[in-house]
């Protein structure tokens, strides 16, 4: 049970948070707030799992940021950051990276948004502003099988390995 920050006040569990807040809103927050409240800790989250992790995996790892949005309270979304040896399968709402110890190197792989803003960007390519290019960039990589191809060469896979079809 996790349980949120009150300043003072006694604390109270996320789910009590997200009722106290549906009940005083009917609005819903837009993407933009809900991305600008994920990224507030972001990197520290990120550095925190490699400085958890960077004695126990080999020298190259990654680490895999997830977004998942809780069922029962649809406004709470939590990111869980992990660290692994192999490179992951893309998949909707994740961010990778391999680090490199030796270099202390961190290198973004690729970003892929929910399904519901990778069918929008891939429908609507013309109506994406220029400063989302990049997203969407990843966005058409992940569908046309480009970062299934990159997680592959990053295992050393064959290309015909037995996930998906290239």
């Amino acid at each position: 049970m996790s349980i949120v920050e009150t300043r003072g006040r006694k604390p109270f569990t996320v789910g009590e948070a997200s009722v106290r807040l549906s009940r005083k809103s009917n609005s819903k927050h837009s993407a933009v707030d809900q991305m600008r409240e994920q990224l507030t800790d972001y990197d520290k989250n990120v550095h925190q799992c490699i400085k958890e992790n960077r004695n126990f995996l080999d020298d190259v790892f990654y680490v895999v940021a997830l977004t998942k949005k809780e069922r029962l309270m649809p406004n709470v979304i939590r990111g869980y950051f992990f660290a692994r040896m192999s490179c992951p399968t893309p998949d909707y709402d994740q961010v990778v990276y391999r680090y490199t110890k030796s270099g202390d190197h961190l290198e973004f792989l690729w970003v892929v948004p929910s399904i519901e803003i990778v069918n929008y960007m891939k429908s609507h390519r013309s109506k994406i502003p220029a400063s989302q290019y990049s997203l969407l960039e990843n966005v058409l990589k992940f569908t046309d099988g480009t970062l299934l191809r990159l997680a592959k060469q990053e295992n050393n896979e064959k290309r015909d390995s037995n996930i998906l079809e290239d």
